[in-house]
């Protein structure tokens, strides 16, 4: 284990035990503590099977933290720190715990192995008191979810990151993080006209200035005035009206149908939106609320569903068809689901996240057709409308569809989502978004509409950058031709990227990957041999997993497992952003094909 990370974690254990030395508490003189061991590189507390005599002498609580699979339980050995007592004296000294580094790859000290189901946990913090909250009596949903995308691999990431900055030699020299789709933290550059807004918004002052157009200025006006001033003012809890206005106008252009402004939410992204929208279908009583969600999907859904005491109803992709959505599947998928629990609603994908596909509007129309008949809500999230490279798709709204089919279609209760975080924009960090909720009760929108008002309101800057997204320059107005000229691109850039990445991919030995559509990302299906997935479970790690942290170890390179996002049984892929500029990319699929064929030789 490197200094680095081996010393904060030092620097945390002898903070715990001097405060426990200082509780001047006597510990009879035969207690001895055992060890817990998880196969993570995190620290463990070791009061985990301490006897009940010894608990008001060590009050330590342990804290385990979230694991990729919520349902892998598995004898895990020693592949971290390890702290073993020497007899415990009358006082606890500092001195007299040690640290160890233990090989990574299941070295077994201490002979001791401990049945886990979460693959991470950390040191307890002491108490001599009794605390409100503890891991035992927390919101047990809160301890279910997950979120892979920034789970245990990305945490290793940043500690590879630190031992780099402190100059521990790696066989690479920087971390490619490709496992989020973070454009700008990838080398995208910013839309002026975007940040030029913003910058008006945020500090009035500049709007006396020359170096900024006139169509800058007065959206920054419009935006000014319709925020009583200033961005530091609450906004309406929807949002400020003038935006939701230009939204509406923004999906009747799109659609060619009227949009209403009081079925517009603005919120701080597309995933805020998200969840205050499925919340509503978690109900208290009775059958627990099921959702359909696609196999692959994005783990935000599967964390919701879990914190709201809802049930995953997922159905499968058809990755032999470009991940196509296979209405017989829904069926199937939906029909065992209702066993467990009342299907409620159905979420879709499209430019799908991290599959990269683009639904035919023929396969749309099965998708509404199929949620009427079984009476669903239907969540179209719509985050990537802008991401369409492949020449034979283009994008259908979930909305612009139903009302093209008429009645009964067009009566279907659905919410579509758009984000400022993707697209040609990237803006993520500045959390804009909207939801279009359409055909919900007007009684259960005012409790809606409630709901959201306790979080008062999404940030008035994250409003102004959705405002440019939907209300751009146009033609004749001065910001035009370098938007026009920067938004085409960035999306040409990211058409020759998908390309690049799929075709690179299919040349790999043991590697499979669909044409990436549209989207951010590529889903590749990856060969494990039988010999590396022995390995991995001796470890008590997914396959995927494994090779994903392998992957890590020996190349900088952080992509995300597929079993963070769900998979077919006896598949194993991973999701790669394809966000790094060209140059860096093509370093990236260098190494990793040349990691793949030293993997394949050491474990075929």
């Amino acid at each position: 284990m490197q200094t680095g990370w081996l010393g904060r974690q030092r620097g945390v254990v002898l903070s715990t035990f001097r405060k426990l030395r200082l509780q001047h508490r006597a510990v009879p003189t035969s207690t001895t503590i055992p060890v817990t061991v998880v196969s993570s590189r995190s620290i463990v507390t070791p009061a985990l099977h301490l006897k009940k005599e010894t608990g008001p002498c060590l009050p330590l609580r342990q804290r385990s933290t979230l694991s990729y699979l919520d349902h892998q339980s598995t004898t895990v050995r020693t592949t971290t720190l390890l702290f073993t007592p020497n007899t415990v004296k009358q006082q606890h000294s500092v001195g007299q715990f040690h640290t160890h580094s233990c090989q990574r790859r299941g070295d077994f000290i201490g002979h001791q192995q401990v049945n886990v189901a979460r693959t991470m946990a950390t040191v307890a913090a002491p108490s001599h008191v009794d605390l409100v909250l503890n891991v035992d009596n927390i919101n047990p949903n809160v301890k279910a979810m997950e979120y892979a995308v920034r789970g245990p691999l990305v945490i290793r990431a940043g500690e590879i990151e630190k031992e780099l900055a402190m100059g521990v030699k790696k066989p690479f020299t920087e971390v490619i993080k490709a496992n989020i789709g973070d454009a700008q933290a990838m080398g995208q550059k910013p839309i002026t006209f975007i940040r030029q807004v913003i910058s008006l918004v945020a500090y009035p002052d500049l709007l006396s200035s020359k170096e900024f157009p006139e169509d800058v200025k007065s959206r920054a006006r419009a935006i000014l005035e319709s925020s009583r001033g200033s961005a530091g003012c609450y906004s309406d809890s929807a949002g400020l009206e003038l935006v939701r206005n230009h939204v509406a106008k923004y999906i009747e252009r799109r659609d060619g149908f009227p949009a209403d402004p009081s079925n517009i939410i603005l919120c701080a992204g597309a995933s805020e939106g998200i969840r205050s929208t499925l919340k509503m279908l978690s109900t208290i009583s009775g059958p627990r609320t099921g959702i359909m969600i696609p196999i692959p999907q994005y783990p935000l859904y599967s964390a919701s569903i879990v914190e709201y005491n809802m049930e995953q109803a997922g159905y499968y992709l058809d990755e032999d068809n470009d991940w196509g959505l296979d209405v017989a599947e829904l069926e199937r998928a939906v029909k065992e689901a209702r066993k467990r629990c009342n299907v409620r609603g159905i979420v879709v994908i499209n430019p799908g996240n991290p599959t990269g596909q683009v639904l035919t509007r023929d396969n749309i129309v099965e998708v509404i057709k199929f949620a009427h008949r079984e009476k669903l809500f239907i969540f179209a999230d719509e985050v990537y409308q802008d991401n369409v490279y492949a020449d034979n798709r283009e994008f259908h709204s979930f909305k612009k569809v139903t009302k093209e089919l008429g009645d009964p279609y067009d009566k279907l209760e659905l919410a579509s989502f758009l984000s400022c975080s993707k697209g040609y924009m990237g803006e993520c960090g500045l959390r804009g978004g909207y939801a279009e909720i359409v055909n919900m009760d007007p009684e259960v929108k005012a409790l809606y509409l409630k709901s959201i008002s306790a979080k008062l309101c999404p940030t008035v800057l994250g409003q102004a950058v959705m405002d440019c997204v939907v209300n751009p320059p146009q033609p004749g107005e001065p910001s035009y031709e370098l938007f026009s000229k920067e938004k085409a691109a960035v999306l040409k850039s990211l058409s020759e990227r998908a390309s690049m990445i799929a075709k690179a991919f299919n040349s790999i030995p043991g590697i499979k990957c669909n044409t990436v559509q549209g989207a951010m990302y590529a889903f590749p299906e990856v060969k494990i041999p039988e010999k590396a997935v022995a390995k991995a479970k001796s470890l008590g790690q997914a396959p995927d997993v494994f090779f994903a942290f392998q992957l890590l170890e020996q190349t900088g390179m952080c992509c995300v497992p597929g079993s963070g996002f769900g998979q077919r049984p006896g598949t194993y892929h991973f999701r790669t952003t394809i966000l790094p500029q060209p140059e860096k990319l093509q370093i990236m699929l260098d190494k990793f094909r040349s990691f793949q064929e030293s993997f394949l030789k050491e474990y075929q």
